[in-house]
């Protein structure tokens, strides 16, 4: 037994039930906000109300008087808290002193509530004034020797406004260089899914789940990262759609789940079954097991069967009969071996997708964080396609996004490789010539940092320092720069580790309410399937000394830009007039943006393979190749493990609510590491013995995170998992999707390591 107060308790209730309205009271009662966020839920999710600061599920078609789930009260009790870091706070607590806090310790602190600047003599911060914060940046910004010397990070919190003035401001300025917390989630499906359909978005909206007749979940922890998609998941059940699961680890609220809002469930202790096949997969081992699923069609068609949707295949898509040849090339041991799958498996997956008419694919980053990734979306396209699973109801790729307007932070101008034919359309609308050359990405940003070329880092929401691979040299990246900035509702790491110069700027939640000069205001985000709504707050800021997303980005660019012939000064009074702007830099998607956000339900954009409409350069959908079985290719060695990181049920993001993980059985400590147990007994480890991991690293560079508790877990063989961002440290820098960048987080190659004298 280590010395740790490790308990593990495996869990074997359904999810969600009494054990989420539990927590759910637990978060409330701990920020001391019962009433007031009791009130605040009821106005979540809810037209006329406010939009869920967690995951991009959609709000459904029909709405309840309950839309929220736990984690969802989780993120509004953090917001919604009593507690405060107050000047008096930093007046007690050096950054020195705050480094050696937890970050748990750090979140608990309470909102931010004034702009704070960093004083180096007495490594304190100490308050400020909104112009002179603004004053700061700007003296930095105008005096770097190019625009490219400057980092603007984005965080999926950010509503649609406030990003897209943040990409005009950094674009009049000079730069594209916008690294974006979708760098390092659902990047590839950006970059890898236009090359296959025309569009890096899902196709299926909320509707599709009632006609679909079987569900994939790949790489996806429902119950966790996305619980308000369970209660559809237990809908289909009922009426009887089979659920295929694929992922290294059995997610507990995919295989059993009660609904808190069913009376009768939570009457009696009833659960609905998710599953009805779970596929163990070995980490990396997709790629391998859908195309085995591609070779069980072929095979059967070749046998006289008629399984694939020939008119749609002829119609639609062009590359059919290369993809047929090199998957038919591969043998049925070798799919086995690299997918860790039995051919009787993958055929009975196989048998469920051919009996369906209608079948969804949703999947997370269990596929997007590795080497492949973007590849590897491609693959899932060219399976769905293979029975015409795109342009009819009950059909289609889901990405499930995690922060809440990620993709419309992306859809307004977020984005560092931008199309000429939108610069050409912001140089018309606001006329200013942008800047055409590629920015940087978020694992780009870093190396700029490290190689001395970036100079301030400005960090719209989100906690980038943690978020980022290599913690270590992160740290030291940021520790370099001549200014950051931080623009937050709470206090994180990337306000202790900061530049010679720093500043905190707090920001009013999007839970609360935004008063402006012409009256209270909205704004607007854009959910995982493309529903654009309006998000309104309700209760009073925390403080009377925050601003506005968009006035905190309109004052960045008065005082970077003086000369700017764009009406920065105009805009935060009236966020109409930002959609005004938005529908005329994307007329096509954004058009009468301002009417037709009237709507309470709001719109949905427009996504052209619903249409069967392909914008790709032939103008149909492409059979994309990705010849091999392996999504990674790094390093092997023999005794090689590969590590997924992963998020526990009490975090979001960086953001962690307690040192529990409810359904995974952990309580009073994040430092842990998954083993499958025949792997543990072949290195000498028993049960909750203290370990260390190493990568296997190709660069040179030493990558170790020590005195991490091992507890037998069902994984796959060769497979383990620990907690993200405490393993961060373990992913090396260059270890990434070739295609978008992404860090390959699913799949970090080490070894373990007992230490000498453990028992």
């Amino acid at each position: 037994m280590s010395e740790r107060k490790t308990v593990y308790r495996p869990y074997h209730h359904p999810a969600g039930g009494w054990g989420a309205v539990k927590a759910t009271a637990k978060a409330l009662l701990e920020q001391s906000v019962v009433t007031k966020g009791s009130r605040a839920l009821l106005a979540m999710n809810q037209p006329g109300g406010f939009k869920c600061p967690s995951c991009a599920f959609p709000d459904p078609t029909h709405h309840k008087k309950i839309e929220f789930c736990e984690n969802g009260v989780k993120g509004l009790a953090v917001e919604a808290t009593k507690r405060r870091v107050t000047r008096e706070f930093f007046a007690e607590h050096s950054v020195t002193a705050l480094a050696a806090q937890s970050d748990h310790w750090l979140e608990e602190q309470g909102r931010l509530t004034e702009p704070m600047r960093y004083d180096t003599q007495t490594d304190h911060y100490v308050p400020c004034s909104w112009q002179e914060a603004f004053a700061l940046i700007g003296t930095h910004l105008r005096g770097l020797d190019s625009p490219d010397q400057a980092e603007f990070y984005t965080s999926g919190r950010t509503s649609n406004e406030a990003a897209f003035l943040y990409s005009v401001f950094v674009r009049a300025y000079g730069t594209n260089n916008f690294p974006d917390c979708s760098n390092m989630c659902h990047e590839p499906t950006s970059r890898g899914l236009p090359g296959a359909i025309g569009i890096g978005k899902g196709t299926v909206v909320m509707d599709d789940f009632d006609h679909a007749e079987a569900i994939f979940i790949v790489g996806q922890n429902t119950g966790t990262n996305s619980p308000r998609m369970m209660g559809l998941l237990a809908h289909a059940r009922k009426r009887n759609v089979p659920i295929v699961v694929v992922n290294p680890m059995p997610e507990r609220a995919l295989i059993r789940f009660t609904e808190p809002q069913d009376p009768v469930q939570m009457a009696t202790g009833g659960s609905t079954a998710i599953a009805t096949e779970f596929v163990h997969i070995r980490i990396g081992g997709d790629l391998a097991f859908f195309k085995g699923m591609m070779k069980c069609l072929f095979e059967r068609e070749a046998k006289g069967e008629t399984l694939l949707d020939h008119d749609f295949i002829a119609t639609h898509t062009e590359g059919f009969a290369a993809l047929r040849d090199e998957v038919m090339r591969h043998d049925w041991a070798e799919i086995e071996r690299v997918s860790g799958i039995e051919r009787a498996q993958i055929e009975r997956a196989a048998a469920i997708y051919a009996q369906s008419r209608a079948t969804i694919i949703c999947f997370g980053m269990g596929i997007t964080q590795h080497q492949q990734g973007a590849r590897m979306i491609q693959q899932i396209a060219a399976f769905l396609m293979l029975r015409g699973n795109f342009g009819k109801k009950g059909a289609g790729i889901a990405p499930i996004r995690g922060h809440s307007n990620v993709q419309g932070d992306r859809t307004v101008g977020i984005d560092e490789k931008p199309t000429q034919a939108y610069l050409d359309r912001l140089r018309d609308v606001f006329g200013f010539e942008p800047p055409r050359a590629h920015g940087h990405h978020a694992v780009d940003s870093v190396e700029a940092m490290l190689a001395g070329t970036a100079r301030v880092f400005i960090g719209m929401g989100g906690n980038f320092v943690h978020a980022i691979p290599d913690t270590p040299r992160g740290y030291a990246a940021m520790r370099g720069l001549d200014l950051t900035v931080g623009i937050a509702t709470k206090l994180n790491r990337g306000h202790i580790v900061h530049g010679r110069d720093a500043l905190i700027l707090p920001v009013i939640a999007r839970s609360e309410i935004d008063r402006q000069a012409t009256g209270e205001q909205f704004v607007t985000i854009e959910d995982a399937m493309s529903n654009v709504t309006a998000s309104r707050g309700v209760l009073e800021p925390a403080s009377p000394d925050l601003l506005s997303e968009v006035a905190i980005v309109c004052g960045m660019a008065q005082a970077t830009l003086p000369d700017s012939p764009i009406p920065w000064a105009l805009y935060p009074t009236d966020y109409s007039l930002i959609r005004d702007k938005i529908a005329a830099v994307y007329p096509e998607i954004y058009a009468d943006f301002n009417a037709r956000i009237r709507n309470k339900q709001g719109f949905h954009l427009d996504i052209p393979p619903r249409r069967r409409v392909w914008k790709t350069p032939t103008g149909k959908a492409q059979f994309l190749l990705f010849p091999g079985l392996a999504v990674d290719d790094s390093v092997e060695d023999l005794e090689m493990l590969r590590l997924s990181t992963i998020r526990s049920h009490d975090q979001f993001n960086t953001t962690i609510y307690s040192m529990n993980d409810r359904y995974r059985g952990i309580y009073n400590t994040r430092m842990v590491v998954f083993m499958n147990d025949e792997d543990m007994e072949a290195r000498g480890i028993q049960q909750e013995m203290v370990v260390n991991l190493e990568t296997l690293s190709t660069d040179g560079i030493r990558r170790c995170v020590e005195n991490l508790v091992a507890v037998a877990y069902p994984m796959p063989r060769g497979a383990i998992a620990g907690y993200y961002p405490e393993l961060n440290p373990l992913l090396p820098l260059n270890h990434f999707d070739e295609i978008s960048g992404t860090p390959a987080a699913k799949s970090i190659p080490v070894r373990v390591i007992v230490p000498a004298g453990r028992p």
